[in-house]
C-alpha cells in the first residue's frame, strides 16, 4: 500500500478555509453591498493569488499519484462544466466560465500525451523552465508577453477573439467569468507541480520541514477538497441570505 502524504491533505484543506473565507467575504462586498475597500487592494489580491497558486501546484505535485489519470481529469473537468451551468442558471452575474476546476481537469488530461516527453527532462530543470514560463505569459490576459506585470511584447489584438481563445487565454473583449483561469498561463504552474514532485521524490527536500502527521479535520477537509469545492458556495448563498436577504 502506497503510503498516504497527510502533510498534503492538510495544506490543501488550509488553503479550502482560506478560500472559503475568501469567498464569503466576496459574497458580502459583491452581492450583499458589504463596503470593505481593503478586499480591492493589494492585499487582498495576494491573499486571492496565494490560494490558487496553493490549488494548482498541489494539483500537478499530486498527479503522479492518480491510478487513472484520465478519469480523474475527467471527474473534476465535469466539476468544472456543472459549476459553470449552474452559476450561468442561478447567478448569472457572478457566473464561473473557466473555473479554476475547468484549468484543473484540463491540465489533467493534457498530462497524460505529455508525460512521455517531460520525463526526459530533468526535475530541476523542469521546474524552472515551468515557472519561467508561468512568469514570462502571466500578463497573456491583458494581452502582452512579460515577466509579472513588466510588458515586453505585446500580443496581436486578432488573437482575442472568441470563448476557444479566452480558455487558452487569449480573453476576447466582452468575457466575464467571477473565477477566470486560462489554460495560459495557469497550466505552467500545474506542470511546475508535476516537476516539483519528481524533484522532492527524488531529494525529500520536503522531509524536514513536513511533518506526515493526520491532522483529522484538515486530513478529512483535504481529502474531500472536490465536493467541498462544489458544495461551499451553495452553502455561504444561502446562510448569507438568511442572515442578510431581505
Amino acid at each position: 500500500m502506497k503510503q498516504r502524504y497527510f502533510w498534503i491533505d492538510n495544506i490543501r484543506a488550509i488553503a479550502m478555509l482560506s478560500m472559503i473565507i475568501y469567498h464569503g467575504v466576496w459574497d458580502l462586498v459583491y452581492l450583499y453591498g458589504m463596503d470593505w475597500g481593503w478586499y480591492r487592494s493589494d492585499l487582498a489580491f495576494v491573499w486571492q493569488q496565494s490560494i490558487c497558486w496553493t490549488f494548482i501546484l498541489l494539483s500537478g505535485f499530486c498527479w503522479s499519484f492518480s491510478k487513472n489519470p484520465l478519469k480523474q481529469g475527467l471527474l473534476v473537468s465535469g466539476g468544472g462544466i456543472i459549476v459553470t451551468i449552474v452559476t450561468l442558471m442561478f447567478s448569472y452575474e457572478s457566473r464561473i466560465i473557466f473555473g479554476v476546476l475547468s484549468l484543473i481537469g484540463a491540465a489533467a488530461l493534457l498530462m497524460i500525451p505529455l508525460k512521455k516527453y517531460f520525463e526526459k527532462l530533468p526535475a530541476a530543470g523542469g521546474l524552472a523552465l515551468m515557472l519561467f514560463l508561468f512568469a514570462v505569459t502571466y500578463g497573456v490576459n491583458d494581452g502582452y508577453l512579460g515577466i509579472f506585470g513588466i510588458e515586453i511584447l505585446k500580443l496581436p489584438k486578432s488573437l482575442y477573439a472568441n470563448l476557444f481563445t479566452t480558455f487558452w487565454g487569449f480573453t476576447e473583449r466582452y468575457f466575464f467569468s467571477a473565477d477566470y483561469f486560462s489554460l495560459f498561463p495557469w497550466i505552467f504552474l500545474y506542470f511546475a507541480g508535476y516537476f516539483f514532485y519528481r524533484l522532492w521524490k527524488m531529494e525529500r527536500i520536503l522531509g524536514a520541514m513536513c511533518l506526515n502527521r493526520k491532522v483529522p479535520f484538515l486530513t478529512w477537509l483535504g481529502k474531500k477538497s472536490l465536493i467541498v469545492y462544489m458544495l461551499h458556495q451553495p452553502i455561504l448563498y444561502f446562510l448569507l441570505e438568511l442572515t442578510f436577504g431581505s
